[in-house]
């Protein structure tokens, strides 16, 4: 790869506002993601014991995701309108996702039931799902090939700083117990409330300052059908999209056994409110929207791979201390407080790792594809991402109860850690087999696609 070559080649002209303003529909999704990670399983655990059907549960989204965003963000790619292909889809869903989100914590009241609760998730997760594909298709279809780790470290940053919002700002205002006229008690209420009214406030933004690149008639010819995409990325001659396809499945197998179970960990084994227990996934993302930029502008001088390679070995170490980080605070006889510090340090240090390794993933993927098979290449990232996203918690669920049966309910959860050593360890010698997908400088052209 001629990566001096790459490192020359200057950044188009309003290359980091295009990308912010492209970044507000990253926006929406951070800002619900990290909330749902961490309380939903709460809300569930109120209802059900069991570690392993709460995972089952939580994997309902990444059902929904392993056949929706594929679907739509093919049916986008073939999508012409005055508005543009991924636009229409965005100003659908991307609402809808937003008063769903608002509604979870009506459903886990007191009042209410199980029943109830799965059935706002379930509509919840259909209309967020669908909205992801052309939300993220948006980028590439934008951004030259050249400068895609670049943008997506900015649009990832976007994403992490609602994480930021909704984890460190919002999480707290769960334990606010204040009455407010319509919305009634604040305590686990408030957070969702507010999360859902940005959501909407960001769509309308996206809408109104992105205007989408209009395909030229002859990229109407070079759509391709997504049976042919197929064959291209597991029949080829160059394994490269496979390798990474397979590679994604497994740090997500490890990313995903971890994060639904973060929050229930903070607050039963290191003994913090449920407040609190938000910041876990805040230090996390605070990391991420830190590196997520340098990581994807070094990708571009030294190669992705190699970032990529390094942030998983790191990823790794970060587990693994993260696995011994109780035993060994309690045996140095640490405050609670001094331990809980300490956690989020190493979670500082694994959102670093972490986000260096999706900013530049991502990019890889898309340098493989053209303008005409974008949205399918998007969806496989999707498919396999969230494949591993359904497989993972009900496994990581089903560990923690075996080890929490025999050892007690602190080892149990601590399990998780080193489990997703394992997964992150086998991503890292994968990764090792792809030769492609790095930035090349022919592809620095741009347009200007926002007002």
């Amino acid at each position: 790869m001629n990566t001096k070559n790459n490192a020359d080649v200057p950044l188009p002209k309003g290359f980091y506002r295009i990308t912010i303003l492209i970044g507000l529909g990253f926006f929406t999704m951070g800002l619900m993601d990290p909330l749902y990670d961490t309380y939903v399983p709460i809300f569930l655990s109120d209802f059900i014991d069991s570690r392993f059907l709460i995972g089952l549960i939580m994997t309902l989204d990444n059902l929904l995701a392993l056949f929706l965003i594929p679907i739509v963000s093919s049916m986008s790619d073939r999508t012409r309108t005055r508005i543009g292909r991924r636009m229409p889809y965005i100003l659908i869903t991307v609402p809808l996702s937003g008063l769903f989100f608002a509604l979870i914590p009506y459903g886990a009241l007191p009042t209410g039931s199980l029943s109830l609760l799965i059935v706002i998730i379930f509509f919840l997760n259909l209309a967020k799902q669908a909205a992801r594909g052309p939300v993220v298709a948006l980028m590439p279809d934008t951004i030259p090939g050249a400068f895609r780790s670049e943008a997506n470290g900015v649009i990832n940053t976007m994403g992490a700083i609602a994480a930021i919002v909704g984890t460190v700002v919002l999480a707290p205002l769960m334990d606010l117990s204040i009455t407010l006229p319509i919305i009634g008690d604040t305590q686990r209420r408030l957070p969702f409330l507010i999360a859902g009214l940005l959501v909407l406030l960001a769509t309308i933004l996206l809408y109104t300052f992105v205007k989408e690149k209009q395909a030229a008639k002859d990229d109407d010819a070079k759509r391709e059908p997504l049976g042919y995409s197929l064959r291209v990325v597991f029949g080829g001659q160059d394994k490269s999209a496979m390798f990474i396809l397979i590679s994604l499945f497994l740090w997500f197998l490890a990313y995903q056994g971890v994060l639904p179970f973060l929050g229930l960990y903070s607050r039963d084994v290191l003994q913090v409110s449920e407040g609190l227990a938000g910041l876990s996934p805040g230090a996390v993302a605070i990391a991420y929207g830190l590196f997520a930029i340098p990581s994807g502008i070094i990708a571009h001088r030294v190669g992705r791979k190699r970032v990529i390679r390094f942030c998983l070995a790191g990823v790794s170490v970060i587990l693994l201390l993260v696995f011994f980080h109780h035993p060994v605070t309690t045996a140095l006889g640490l405050s609670s407080f001094a331990a809980w510090m300490t956690f989020l340090v190493l979670l500082f240090f694994f959102g670093m790792f972490w986000g260096s390794v999706v900013t530049n993933s991502f990019p890889m993927l898309w340098q493989m594809a053209n303008f005409g098979n974008m949205g399918i290449y998007t969806g496989l990232y999707y498919f396999f991402s969230q494949g591993a996203a359904i497989t993972s918690p009900p496994l990581s669920g089903a560990l923690t109860d075996l080890f929490e049966a025999r050892f007690g309910h602190e080892v149990g959860l601590r399990m998780i850690f080193l489990y997703a050593v394992v997964f992150m360890v086998a991503a890292f010698i994968v990764m090792g087999k792809v030769t492609g997908g790095e930035a090349t400088p022919e592809n620095g052209e741009t347009s200007e696609s926002a007002g």
